[in-house]
């Protein structure tokens, strides 16, 4: 199943101008602290007027460096306190891939989905209430092949933003 992102320059636009310079990085690392601040804040932050900062995260979001802006949801807030990983071994046949991915989007508990390396081709994500909906879930991926699944037990780490490329190196 081919990716639908096309690949893109990680430096350059295609008029070849420089899309990652120092300004840009400097953009891109308030807008990880706080992607809600204004852009008459984020231009105070950077010392730019806010027109140019304004047209620079415009340039950043047409070249799909700034993918989008989120909420970050507690899912234990919500009723989903489980979590678990789940790695899906296709069964034989033909299409199964593609089956797997199209189940994966049709479950609203699956809430990332991975095509992987090695024996297993498919990581998911999954978030329910509790261990009995998991298997409830599980067995939705059953008659697509095997799975190995991993209950998350705590985020020593817990998700941080990308590390951008050193200004200095630019």
């Amino acid at each position: 199943m081919p990716s639908e992102r096309a690949a893109r320059p990680a430096t350059g636009v295609p008029n070849g101008k420089q899309l990652l310079d120092e300004v840009n990085v400097r953009l891109l690392t308030e807008l990880q602290a706080d992607p809600r601040q204004s852009m008459s804040e984020l231009a105070r932050r950077v010392g730019m007027s806010a027109p140019a900062v304004t047209e620079r995260v415009g340039r950043l979001e047409a070249a799909g460096v700034i993918r989008g802006y989120r909420v970050d949801i507690d899912p234990a807030a919500i009723g989903l306190p489980v979590s678990a990983w789940v790695r899906v071994r296709p069964g034989p046949g033909p299409g199964q891939l593609g089956r797997i991915a199209d189940m994966a989007a049709r479950t609203p508990q699956i809430t990332e989905c991975y095509r992987i390396t090695g024996e297993d081709c498919f990581l998911l994500r999954v978030y329910v209430p509790a261990v009995e909906d998991l298997e409830n879930v599980l067995d939705r991926i059953l008659p697509y092949g095997t799975t190995t699944s991993a209950v998350l037990v705590s985020t020593p780490v817990p998700v941080r933003p990308l590390p951008l490329p050193d200004v200095r190196n630019l």
